[in-house]
């Protein structure tokens, strides 16, 4: 005679909502570690001056007129590079403020490039309606990563760095620009 009634089945364990927890926590620690790890790397502090890349002066990016814009024809003048976004409003509030920087000082050797971290279609509009003395160029999400490669750690905006006419980051802002701040740099070459 057979035996009718089934035999229970062998369940894997089902984890525990702690254990869970513990486990998404241990991901996201282990995810943390490997960030600071790579920021580590890629940020020198203020001290201590950081030649840019070489990687950096071989980008190119579009003006928002078609127009190819190459890091390398900025290169060997001191530059101001600020990234930004026109859905941001410290960017936006800081925009004639950069663009007074670059009038007052484009005859000294200064150079002021704008790089969008957004998309074309709002610059556009935006450009129309506030027009600027500095060159713009788009750098799309791609910003945040260029952005992040020059020490911008929370990939935040707005995000500033000047660089001396010897390629070296001489100073890097995250935040708004005041004018204290441009009056400081204009004295940098």
């Amino acid at each position: 005679m057979t035996n009718s009634t089934p035999s229970p089945s062998i369940a894997e364990p089902r984890p525990t909502a702690g254990r869970r927890r513990w486990l998404v926590g241990a991901v996201a620690g282990v995810a943390a570690l490997g960030g600071v790890g790579v920021a580590w790397r890629i940020y020198q502090p203020e001290s201590s001056p950081q030649s840019v890349d070489l990687a950096f002066w071989q980008l190119e990016f579009t003006a928002p007129d078609g127009r190819l814009m190459r890091m390398a024809a900025l290169r060997g003048k001191p530059l101001l590079l600020n990234f930004w976004a026109t859905w941001c409003p410290p960017c936006v509030a800081e925009l004639p403020l950069l663009s007074d920087f670059y009038q007052l000082n484009s005859d000294k050797g200064w150079q002021v490039l704008g790089l969008a971290v957004d998309q074309l279609d709002p610059v556009k509009r935006f450009l129309v309606k506030t027009p600027l003395t500095f060159p713009v160029a788009m750098a799309g999400l791609d910003g945040v990563a260029v952005s992040r490669a020059l020490g911008n750690l929370s990939g935040g905006l707005p995000f500033t760095v000047v660089l001396g006419s010897d390629g070296v980051v001489a100073h890097r802002k995250m935040g708004q620009v005041n004018p204290d701040d441009l009056r400081a740099w204009a004295l940098l070459k």
